[in-house]
Parts: structure tokens; C-alpha cells; sequence
């Protein structure tokens, strides 16, 4: 290492399974889902429900959708971030260490720290790949880095970008995404972000109280932090930039788990689209800046499958940043801010 000050980066993502057999699922819905701020319930209540429900009854059927996502190089999610970090490190060169790691599974952002500390490093950056933030991965990232860097004997500068959906770099690269695409050719568009309860939402507001006014208003200091507030500001930014008029295009939320939850849901509204005699959606999931499950089959290939059985012919997905250049350039803008 130099002898100059160098600044460690470490990039962090959701995760995926080690591979799609059911115990390496089961491995990591196991981790995924006993985390407090993804299933933010009294611990012995998430601790029942969580391994006594939800993972014996969807351990198996989870691990039939992975095996439609992995391929030869692995999991998409795995080597598009693997891929980025790489280029990411080429772009800013020998001044920076960067470095990945997953919330869930491998890399751990325990076992990265820990080469990061031997490191020396005299500034870390930490940022996780999630544009809007919600406690269950922004929050719950940065949370797992405090928790492990707060025992280190010496404790280097930190930074954290907590989120990064109002960056203009970001919303022209996810509106280029539909280049290859000819809008016009599609009766409504799609942007479908990922489900959250909506007491994760209030939760927000408890810390940042607002009036209803600044709460379903436009972006303000009170609800930059509100998840909902952030998919509809990165939604209507992206429209603009494609020149959509609102009737042209649509928000939904996927993935839910239960009751409660932002709608409009997005299967709900696929078939509602459908039933008013669209033919050709287009779909984007601007929350996502790497192809994975939920992108790939449950969009890609479920909901094509439910649009068709209502009455519709083709549903598209727009693809994410991935590994791409410009994405990796964004990144490092990011960085040297």
C-alpha cells in the first residue's frame, strides 16, 4: 500500500443464496428474514413466525424460482456486483481500496470489514447499492457495518451515502435503459418498485414528524426518508425524462407478504391493465441496480404469465444498471463527491 492517505470503499447489495439448492435457501432466507428491520416484530413473534412459518413453507418453492435465475456464472446479483466493483476500483484507481460485500450470506460485510481493517485504511465509504431508502436494507446495511466497526480499537473516518435516488447521473441512467425500446410501441408503462409494510413508512415519520401536507406532499426534509415518497419522486423523474404523460405510465409496489402493505400492488394492477384491454406493457424496477429473482422471474416471467392470463399479449422488462460502464462511473462519481 501507498504510504500516502487512501480511502476504502465497500459497496454492499441485498445477497443471494449460496446456490439454488432448498438448504442453501433455507440458509439464507433463514438470515434474511430474522433480521429486525425486515420483519420488524417482537422477537419471539418473529422468531415463530419466520422459522416455524414463513421458511418451512418457502424454502422449497423459493429455491424452484432460483433455479430459473442461476446460470453458469452464478447469481446475477452476485456477479453484476462482483463485475461493478471491479470496475469501479479500475476507474478510481490506486488511491481507493474497493471492496463488496452482501447483507445476507457471502461476501459478508463481517469477513470484508475485517480485510478492510487489516488494510489500514484512513476514510471508509460505505454505500449500499439501494437508490431509495428503507430501514430493511439501507438502514439494516449500515446498521451491520456500525455494529462490527464499533469494536474496532481504531476507528477510521466514515461516511455513509444512505441513498441516492435524487441523483440526476442515476435517473438518466435507468431512463437510457429504455433505449432499446420504442415506447410509443407499448400501451402503459410500468415502474415497480419492491413492497414495504406501511408501518415501516410511519416509522419514518415517528422520527421525522410531518403534517399530512408535508407527508403526501412533494420532496421535502421530512420525507426524503419516506420510501413511498422516494419511489413516486423517482418515478415521476424518470417519466420526465422520457417525456411520459401520466396517463402513459403507472407506480406499483411487488413482493408483498401480507396485509398492509403500499399499493397499489403490482399484480393487482397488472390485471387492472389488462382488463381495460392493454396488450403491451413495458416494466421498469428502478429500485433494483442489479437483475435478480425479483426482477428476472417474478417480473420478467411471473407477471408476464398473469398479464397474459387476463387478457393481455406481452409484458417487457426494462433490464437494470448491472454491470454497465456508466454505471460504474456513476458510482465513482458518487465516491469522489
Amino acid at each position: 500500500m501507498n504510504n500516502h492517505t487512501k480511502t476504502g470503499v465497500l459497496l454492499i447489495n441485498l445477497g443471494t443464496p449460496d446456490s439454488p439448492k432448498v438448504s442453501d435457501v433455507r440458509s439464507y432466507l433463514t438470515q434474511f428474514l430474522n433480521d429486525p428491520r425486515v420483519i420488524d416484530l417482537p422477537w419471539l413473534a418473529r422468531k415463530l413466525l419466520v422459522n416455524l412459518i414463513i421458511i418451512p413453507k418457502r424454502a422449497r418453492a423459493s429455491a424452484a424460482e432460483y433455479q430459473k435465475v442461476f446460470n453458469k456464472k452464478g447469481s446475477p446479483l452476485l456477479y453484476h456486483s462482483v463485475s461493478i466493483t471491479d470496475k469501479v476500483q479500475n476507474i478510481l484507481g490506486d488511491d481507493y481500496g474497493v471492496h463488496l460485500a452482501m447483507r445476507y450470506k457471502q461476501p459478508s460485510i463481517e469477513d470484508t470489514l475485517a480485510k478492510m481493517q487489516a488494510l489500514h485504511y484512513d476514510k471508509i465509504i460505505v454505500l449500499p447499492l439501494f437508490p431509495q431508502y428503507a430501514s430493511s436494507t439501507n438502514g439494516s446495511a449500515i446498521e451491520e457495518v456500525m455494529r462490527i466497526v464499533r469494536k474496532w480499537w481504531v476507528i477510521p473516518n466514515m461516511e455513509f451515502i444512505s441513498q441516492f435516488y435524487t441523483d440526476q447521473n442515476y435517473i438518466d441512467l435507468v431512463s437510457k435503459r429504455a433505449q432499446p425500446f420504442n415506447l410509443e410501441a407499448y400501451d402503459h408503462i410500468l415502474f415497480s418498485f419492491h413492497g414495504l409494510p406501511i408501518r415501516h413508512i410511519d416509522k419514518v415519520f415517528k422520527e421525522r414528524p410531518a403534517s399530512s401536507e408535508e407527508r403526501n406532499g412533494s420532496l421535502n426534509a421530512k420525507n426524503t426518508y419516506s420510501y413511498e415518497t422516494a419511489c413516486k419522486e423517482t418515478t415521476a423523474r424518470i417519466a420526465e425524462n422520457l417525456g411520459l404523460s401520466e396517463s402513459n405510465y403507472s407506480l406499483c409496489y411487488q413482493s408483498r407478504l401480507g396485509k398492509e402493505w403500499l399499493l397499489p400492488y403490482a399484480d393487482k394492477k397488472i390485471e387492472e391493465l389488462a382488463k381495460e384491454g392493454k396488450k403491451k406493457l413495458l416494466v421498469f424496477s428502478p429500485a433494483f441496480v442489479a437483475d435478480c429473482l425479483e426482477t428476472l422471474v417474478e417480473i420478467g416471467e411471473g407477471y408476464e404469465t398473469l398479464f397474459q392470463s387476463f387478457g393481455g399479449e406481452s409484458l417487457e422488462l426494462v433490464p437494470s444498471l448491472n454491470d454497465s460502464d456508466d454505471w460504474a462511473s456513476c458510482i465513482s462519481k458518487y465516491i469522489r463527491k
